[in-house]
């Protein structure tokens, strides 16, 4: 982390583009999304991206390698939807940590493949943090304000899982992205930094301060 606040210092880094329309350029069907690894999955599994990391590693790492090959210095793992809540609803929750760490080391061989043609280009994984496909601050009931489908709880445990699996993974930075409710994000924010405590890694907050010396 310290080489990449290092090199914002001297450089524009440019992130890379969307995860899924590249997926869907492959045309992929049901056996993909499954391979043997979930082949007894009791539920559709396709449209599932997150979960290629682990059936179709060799796509996405095509993918990263396309986007460094573009001009990206900097690649998010294929995690948007990998979390707990959103894998549940596939029957998969008990793959998050393995999905997130595997679609780390798939970006990170991205990297090591494409340094061999590049070897002088910064380059780095950001952890993709999504939004799950719930959220904690709006009731899904018109008719009671007060019903909530998840608890702030639950969902820092939901990501506190994906992001030391992410970390594990050896990603360089985590992207916390597309949420579209303000308390998801926070729960986000203090899985992350209660992860990074573990770990005994910099807060986010420290690498500000450290940023903007």
């Amino acid at each position: 982390m310290n080489l990449l606040v290092e090199t914002l210092k001297t450089k524009i880094l440019l992130l890379d583009g969307a995860m899924g329309t590249m997926i869907q350029g492959h045309s992929l069907e049901e056996a993909d999304f499954r391979a043997d690894l979930f082949k007894d999955a009791k539920c559709f599994l396709k449209g599932n991206n997150d979960v290629l990391s682990m059936t179709r590693p060799d796509i996405i790492q095509e993918i990263h390698y396309a986007y460094l090959q573009a001009g990206s210095n900097i690649i998010e793992t294929n995690t948007l939807n990998a979390n707990i809540i959103s894998q549940r609803e596939y029957g998969l929750d008990d793959s998050v940590y393995e999905m997130n760490k595997q679609a780390a080391a798939i970006a990170k061989s991205a990297i090591e493949a494409y340094k061999k043609v590049d070897p002088l280009k910064p380059t780095f994984v950001a952890g993709s943090v999504g939004p799950t496909s719930k959220v904690a601050s709006i009731s899904p009931d018109v008719t009671n304000a007060a019903c909530r489908d998840i608890s702030f709880d639950e969902l820092r445990e939901s990501y506190e899982m994906q992001v030391r699996g992410l970390m594990d993974g050896g990603v360089d930075l985590l992207l916390i992205e597309t949420m579209i409710d303000g308390l998801n994000g926070k729960a986000a924010v203090v899985a992350a930094s209660n992860i990074f405590e573990e770990k005994n890694k910099k807060s986010a907050t420290e690498l500000i301060r450290q940023f903007a010396k």
